[in-house]
């Protein structure tokens, strides 16, 4: 059990109520975005309080199982063997958040290259009633759609999370070496960087020309850029609980599992991010010829 004297590398949780609170918290989460979309139960359409107190639950059980393991490596827990694991799980769970960007790109990529097949080569002009919706995808990006300039907005973006990429590697070769100073400059640096990409997404949209409702190409953008943008934020709060555990004397040079956890994701997200600048910035704009 945690924390006992055991003869073999592996560790055995003791019962933790975190799965079963999980479960729940994401039940009410769910049932609350559903009452806020559409209404249920009773609850009028747009009823967010359900939504907000699942959450709250969401957060909660996320603090209070992640201050488990963290108790738990603290305690002795995380052999060699243990800690091989867990990176494990990190890969993992890594690997299935690029599967829902492939879902993504595959869905744009449709969209752009197929754009004909949905429409159909020709159509029947009498057919008044869907005549006109049709037209709006008879090219891609649609007629309608001024495209952005990728070289204004979305480069320095580009530049400001390629930056960011560099100062956390920083961090963890100085924090690696044991230079504390230096990790914590440089995680302050990259947090800095992390929410200034989120600021410059928020004025991006903002100047946006298209939204998100009524054309494929709105619906495929924003949904790729946002839940990139989505993975920024949670990225910058794994960051910020790194630099006060950090400040706080829980991370070594030889224990900092949770800090290394944090900048593999953040690479994964510098990563996206250049496929998302490649395929749904530029690509679109130079087949547009235009730009916003």
């Amino acid at each position: 059990m945690a924390g006992s004297d055991v003869k073999h590398d592996y560790h055995l949780v003791n019962p933790s109520p975190w799965p079963l609170l999980g479960s729940l918290a994401v039940t009410v989460l769910a049932i609350g975005g559903v009452t806020y979309m559409k209404g249920l139960f009773g609850l009028a359409e747009g009823s967010w309080w359900l939504m907000a107190i699942g959450f709250a639950m969401v957060l909660w059980v996320m603090f209070g199982w992640w201050a488990t393991v963290i108790k738990e490596g603290r305690i002795g827990d995380h052999t060699p063997v243990v800690e091989i694991g867990l990176r494990y799980g990190m890969i993992l769970f890594i690997a299935s958040e690029i599967m829902f960007f492939v879902a993504w790109f595959w869905s744009f990529f449709e969209f752009s290259i197929f754009w004909d097949a949905r429409v159909g080569a020709t159509w029947d002009s009498a057919n008044a009633l869907f005549a006109d919706g049709l037209n709006r995808f008879a090219q891609w990006p649609p007629a309608d759609v001024t495209t952005f300039d990728p070289f204004h907005l979305p480069l320095m973006n580009t530049l400001v999370l390629l930056l960011s990429g560099t100062t956390v590697t920083w961090a963890h070769h100085a924090l690696a070496h044991g230079d504390m100073k230096s990790a914590k400059l440089g995680l302050i640096l990259t947090i800095l960087l992390g929410l200034g990409f989120t600021a410059l997404q928020v004025l991006e949209y903002s100047h946006a020309g298209f939204s998100f409702d009524g054309t494929l190409y709105g619906s495929a953008f924003y949904m790729a850029t946002g839940f990139h943008g989505a993975h920024v934020v949670i990225g910058t709060i794994f960051l910020i609980v790194c630099l006060i555990r950090m400040y706080a004397g829980n991370m070594t040079p030889k224990k900092h599992l949770g800090f290394e956890f944090a900048a593999w994701y953040w690479h994964f997200v510098d990563v996206v991010w250049l496929f998302l600048f490649a395929f749904v910035y530029v690509a679109p704009h130079l087949v547009h010829g235009g730009g916003h």
